[in-house]
């Protein structure tokens, strides 16, 4: 199958990013489903690969938002029947959901963070470094569903990577440019605007290289 990816967007910045640039120059077809547009989840074609991204809100909060509910049953649909299932914060969050963790209120994580990929790490984790830089931002955390396995950790919140059957959930966000991390730190107050600022050019760059061999590793 040609691959086709289909990306679940909850609010209007939380975009692809750098998935996109990588996909625009590798020629691969993906589309969005805006569901703050659609408030539900239509009928989904045929195709190869689902990403979830992120958002403001909590896979708890089902009631405001119905459509939850539909995506952690195709979260789990897809999955079954093959598809690569990637979900990015709120979308690791949906994953973990989805197969009965928990996911709760924790510390808010903003800027760059260094995680440590975990000694057994398998899957495109294995290629990371020892530590490496990402960006969080975030309020939420959530349990390792049953039969999922840990892939990167942090200092303050504990899981930040994991796979579960072929779905990779990632907390962070390797999917950022510099114009994604202006616009997120735009409302920040000023000693984080300025932590952020000073860190980027030392981290970003890694990020997208991270980023890369993860889009390499999931479109392959």
């Amino acid at each position: 199958m040609i691959p086709h990816v289909i990306a679940f967007r909850h609010v209007p910045n939380e975009p692809l990013g750098f998935f996109e640039i990588y996909m625009d120059e590798k020629k691969i077809p993906f589309e969005y489903l805006n569901l703050y547009e659609t408030n539900e989840i239509p009928l989904i074609p045929n195709t190869s690969h689902l990403i979830f991204l992120g958002g403001p809100m909590s896979v708890n909060d089902e009631n405001e938002f119905p459509w939850l509910i539909h995506e952690k049953e195709l979260i789990r649909k897809s999955v079954k029947t093959g598809q690569k299932v990637l979900g990015i914060c709120l979308g690791a969050q949906l994953i973990a959901s989805a197969y009965g963790a928990k996911v709760f209120p924790f510390v808010n994580e903003t800027g760059w963070k260094i995680l440590t990929r975990e000694n057994d790490a398998q899957g495109i984790f294995s290629e990371f470094p020892a530590r490496f830089p990402a960006f969080q931002l975030h309020g939420e955390t959530f349990e390792i569903p049953d039969g999922g396995r840990l892939l990167a950790r942090g200092d303050v919140v504990r899981n930040q990577a994991f796979s579960c059957k072929n779905a990779l959930g990632l907390q962070f966000h390797l999917e950022l440019t510099s114009e994604i991390i202006r616009d997120w730190s735009k409302d920040l107050p000023g000693d984080e605007q300025s932590k952020i600022a000073s860190e980027t050019p030392r981290f970003l760059l890694e990020s997208n290289r991270l980023c890369q061999m993860m889009a390499e590793d999931f479109i392959r």
